[in-house]
Parts: structure tokens; C-alpha cells; sequence
């Protein structure tokens, strides 16, 4: 049996074991899709859309948060927060322009008591099924200006919902919005004030999360049933946002979590460390992506790095043969990459700027191309049918064919602008924006 098929992740797994009331085409189960790779294997939604085209529904969006819509069979969720006491200063301890003052202006005080909710939508109409405060409090310290304090994704396995709010704990949902546990967590101190945001990985039976920050950081494993804590590792780490995934190899499931320090592969039975492999750049944010027996790892503040990890190995692998090839120019700092096929796609710091590699190999098909009309992007890339969508902050989406050179199939503009990642079901996609959420579809 060869590596790659000794090595299958946990997402699959979950599709073909927990297939409760829903095909295949179904499910987007976590923020970056079935397969934890951006991509919807039997996705095909449209490639134009306006206001006036295509569009099936939309929706105003309860709160304010960044947090990528999932979805399983016909309801949609999503976290948000929403300010429901103002307070005339902000709590002890906030950060309203950064820690020691750096960076003023990038960073907002909590103003008051905020409701930390989970959102269940219908999925053919938009209308809201129901909305459930996790907690309400009025949090510690601020958040980055372009963000807020629900930048976390749920995940979920067709039966249970986890939401991770960090420092306001982790929750456990039935898909009919009952609260089954809570958990709290640690309070965090981000970097330069800028909030929190690494979502929650499932792990056989476990939930777990990576808290980084600029206190005694850790990686924490749940029961995911029952909310009992199973083990928690320290980490020395400063504050990164990236969320674990789970990959199982050799029989075994790892859980692996991006930072600066080190990539690290847990146990995830345990909590023990398996590998560990240096190379990151500061701020780490990107979740890495998995397939083709390796994990791909990204990073893009104050430096640049792609590196491609073949999997089932043990211990330190800084420099070693187990770095099958690495980029070290245009790579991104807030979205992750996306994987299709034998094809790795990333954008250079946060701009409308495409690279894309042989996976294997590390040979790039393009480098550093600019999509025009597209001003920021912060969302992920999603990949159907033979093309990738690129989604920008200033409501421009650019759809692009796989094939050298890149080949532009359309530019689509929205009136809303677009942080969160995009979420694609058969033919429709789901685009959440600032204030609205979009289901586009043919003929609409």
C-alpha cells in the first residue's frame, strides 16, 4: 500500500460514515469545504452574477462577524455577535489602538455587552430558522477594525454543531439549536488588539482548538459528545489565527496546527507531538490544506512561505527530505490556499494576486497574476467544475478557468463587500458579506 493511499482525511471519512438525510452534494461541513481543501468535488454553480442575475435569495445578516458560512442538508449556518448593551467605556483591559499603542487606528474597543450567537438559516429560501446566544458578556479586549468578534466557522457532523468564540468558550449545538455543553476556555490577549479567529477541527471523536496568543497559548481536545476534557498541550507560540485539521495516517489521526514557531502534528488521542517542522513567517493565518499524502502549510506577514510536508513521518523535520519543495515569494497572509486536484493556488499577501504550482512537483503554472477589478481579498478561494473563485473585499468576484495561462471566464459585482469564504452546494454558491448573504444560482 503506497502513502498516499495510506493517508485519508477525517472529512471524507465523515461523509461516508455520518450520510444522514443528505447526498453527497449536500454537505459543506467546515469553513474550507468537504474534503478540507476548498474545493466542491460535485459543485457547478454559476460563473455570472449581479444584483439582477442569478441570484436565488438574499438576506441581511443578523450581527456583525467575518465567520464563513457551513452547511449540511438544507440549513446554513454561521456565527455572528451583536451588540445588545452599550457601555459608556470600554472594559478593563481593552485595546482600543493596540497593544502599546502600535499600530493606532487598526484596532476597536469593545463598546458594551455583546451576544455571541450561533445563526441556522434555510437553505432554499434564506429564511432564519433560529439564532442562539452561546454567551453574553462584554469581551476583554478589541478586534482588528476589518473584522469583529465573530470571525470563527462552526463545524459540524451532520448530528452536532461545535462553535468556538475563544475566549467566550466552546459550544456544543444539536442542528435544532439546543445547547448540549459549554466550555469554557482562556482569555486571550491577541497581538496588536487584533482578535481572535482559529475555528474548531473535529478528530475522530474529539473537537479540537488552538488558542494562540500572546499568553500562554495551548491546543485544547474535547470529548466531542459530552464536552469532557480529553488533553491540553502548551504551545510556544504568539498569536496566530489558523485553524487545525485532522488528517489519519498510518491508522493513527493527527491533528496539525500552522504557526510561526512550528508547524506541529498531534496525536490526536492523546495530545502527544508526532512531527514538527519550522519555516512559517509571522502571524501565521492561513489553515493548511491537505492531499496527495502531504500537507501544505502557508504564511505571508513580514516574509513568505509554502511548504509541501509528505506526510507519515516522526519528529523534527526542519530541512529534511520529509519538505518535499517550498515557495518562498507570493504567498498569502490571510487567505488560505486552495487545493484542486494536483493544483495549488495562493494569493500573495492579501491582494488579487494568483499564483498557482504543480502540487507534486512545486513547479509553477503562473506566477503573481493580477486579477483586475478585485480590490482586497481576506476570503479563501473556492474551486467546482474546472474553475476557482476568487472573492474580493469590495464585492468583486473573478471566476477563473484551470488552464496555463490563467484564462478569466468572468468578473461579477456585488453590492456588498466579502470577508468571509464562500460556500458552494451542487449548483448554487453562498457568498456572506458584510451585511447580506447571497445564495447564487442559474437562472435565477
Amino acid at each position: 500500500m503506497n502513502q498516499q493511499s495510506r493517508i485519508t482525511t477525517i472529512a471524507l471519512g465523515l461523509l461516508a460514515c455520518l450520510a444522514i438525510n443528505a447526498s453527497a452534494t449536500e454537505y459543506w461541513p467546515k469553513w474550507r469545504g468537504p474534503e478540507g481543501t476548498g474545493v466542491a468535488p460535485e459543485g457547478d454553480p454559476p460563473v455570472t452574477w449581479s444584483e439582477t442575475e442569478n441570484i436565488k435569495w438574499k438576506i441581511d445578516v443578523p450581527g456583525a462577524g467575518t465567520s464563513s458560512p457551513i452547511i449540511w442538508g438544507d440549513k446554513i449556518f454561521f456565527q455572528t455577535a451583536l451588540l445588545v448593551e452599550e457601555t459608556a467605556t470600554a472594559s478593563a483591559g481593552a485595546t482600543p489602538s493596540g497593544r502599546g499603542g502600535r499600530r493606532g487606528g487598526m484596532s476597536q474597543a469593545p463598546s458594551g455587552v455583546y451576544s455571541f450567537d450561533l445563526v441556522c438559516l434555510d437553505r432554499g429560501t434564506g429564511k432564519r430558522l433560529w439564532q442562539k446566544s452561546a454567551r453574553r458578556e462584554q469581551p476583554h479586549e478589541g478586534h482588528h477594525r476589518d473584522h469583529g468578534f465573530a470571525s470563527y466557522s462552526p463545524v459540524t457532523d451532520g448530528q452536532h454543531i461545535w462553535a468556538s468564540f475563544g475566549s467566550r468558550g466552546l459550544h456544543c449545538f444539536d442542528l435544532d439549536g439546543n445547547l448540549k455543553w459549554s466550555r469554557d476556555l482562556i482569555k486571550m490577549q491577541t497581538r496588536s488588539g487584533f482578535g481572535e479567529g482559529s475555528s474548531p477541527a473535529l478528530a475522530g471523536e474529539s473537537v479540537v482548538v488552538v488558542l494562540d496568543h500572546e499568553g500562554d497559548s495551548a491546543i485544547f481536545a474535547f470529548n466531542k459528545h459530552t464536552g469532557e476534557p480529553l488533553w491540553r498541550q502548551d504551545r510556544d507560540e504568539r498569536t496566530s489565527w489558523a485553524t487545525p485539521v485532522a488528517v489519519e495516517v498510518d491508522g493513527k489521526i493527527q491533528v496539525i496546527a500552522n504557526a510561526t514557531t512550528f508547524v506541529r502534528s498531534y496525536d490526536a488521542r492523546t495530545g502527544e507531538i508526532i512531527w514538527q517542522c519550522a519555516g512559517q513567517t509571522q502571524n501565521v493565518i492561513p489553515t493548511p490544506v491537505i492531499g496527495l499524502g502531504r500537507i501544505f502549510c502557508t504564511s505571508g506577514f513580514r516574509g513568505s512561505a509554502l511548504l509541501s510536508i509528505e506526510l507519515g513521518h516522526t519528529g523534527d523535520l526542519t530541512g529534511s527530505d520529509a519538505n518535499v519543495w517550498q515557495v518562498n515569494e507570493g504567498t498569502p497572509y490571510v487567505p488560505s490556499p486552495l487545493l484542486y486536484g494536483d493544483r495549488i493556488y495562493v494569493c500573495s499577501g492579501n491582494n488579487p494576486i494568483l499564483s498557482c504550482y504543480d502540487a507534486r512537483a512545486g513547479e509553477a503554472h503562473f506566477v503573481q497574476q493580477r486579477l483586475s477589478g478585485i480590490n482586497g481579498v481576506y476570503a479563501s478561494p473556492v474551486g467546482a467544475a474546472g474553475r476557482v473563485y476568487v472573492v474580493g473585499r469590495n464585492g468583486v468576484s473573478v471566476v477563473i478557468k484551470i488552464s496555463d495561462p490563467i484564462e478569466v471566464l468572468a468578473t461579477n459585482t456585488l453590492d456588498d463587500g466579502f470577508d468571509g469564504s464562500p460556500a458552494i452546494i451542487g449548483d448554487e454558491i453562498y457568498l456572506k458579506g458584510r451585511t447580506s448573504l447571497y445564495c447564487v444560482a442559474q437562472g435565477e
